[in-house]
């Protein structure tokens, strides 16, 4: 998914460098509103396992206070590790995600720029 997303952020960024018509800028708005809609998705699960994932480590810390087993600090030092990866992919994502929506803006702000100049043009002819 990391791969995925700096690949389709360097493509956009390409594209939206080379627009020059609303058209264009219309083509990539919409193809940038799916790519949102399903990272917001892929963020959402993303924080649910994380979640959940700290939940069964506050449980099996909660079992090693109580029982001292070596198996269960073993458990305990895995889903610690676990966890902080999940916890560094959903920051990537959350990151990426608010990114998408300066994009957006940004693609928005260009959109009524050329919006502006072309009806100008057309009132020049």
């Amino acid at each position: 998914m990391t791969e995925y997303l700096k690949k389709y952020m360097k493509s956009l960024r390409q594209s939206l460098d080379s627009a020059e018509t609303s058209e264009e800028l219309e083509k990539i708005m919409a193809e940038h509103k799916d790519k949102i809609a399903f990272m917001q998705h892929e963020r959402l699960v993303h924080f649910l396992v994380t979640m959940m994932f700290a939940v069964i480590l506050v449980i099996f810390v909660g079992v090693h206070l109580v029982t001292e087993n070596i198996l269960v600090s073993l458990l305990v030092v895995i889903i610690t590790v676990l966890l902080g990866f999940y916890i560094k992919h959903y920051y990537f994502l959350e990151n990426t995600v608010q990114e998408m929506y300066r994009i957006y803006d940004e693609i928005n702000a260009k959109k009524n720029t050329l919006s502006v100049s072309e009806k100008t043009e057309v009132k020049r002819i």
